[in-house]
């Protein structure tokens, strides 16, 4: 019922708070693993789309243009990961015990 229990004195709702939903864990590897292949298949879809484009079995530049600035954007995002993720590892190493 949405946490609306009842209408109390004076025509006010009360509402209790609904539980949270649970988020689904994923294992960091497997996310990590399935974003690398995700930028790998863009990459491998710019590289055909570059090839078809230079050969003239595509004529549409656009669609070749925005498969590379995907394939260059998600590549960027990856690589900023891996720097944060290497910094953090920094971080960690330099912790005293």
């Amino acid at each position: 019922m949405n946490g609306v229990n009842s209408i109390g004195a004076g025509g006010v709702q009360r509402i209790t708070p609904t539980p949270a939903r649970e988020i689904p864990r994923t294992d960091f590897g497997k996310l990590l693993a399935t974003s690398i292949g995700d930028v790998n298949r863009l990459q491998n879809d710019a590289d055909k789309g570059a090839e078809k484009l230079a050969t003239g079995d595509v004529k549409s530049l656009h669609t070749t243009m925005i498969a590379l600035e995907k394939a260059e954007v998600s590549l960027d995002l990856l690589l900023q990961v891996r720097n944060k993720i290497i910094a953090a590892y920094d971080e960690i190493k330099r912790m005293q015990i």
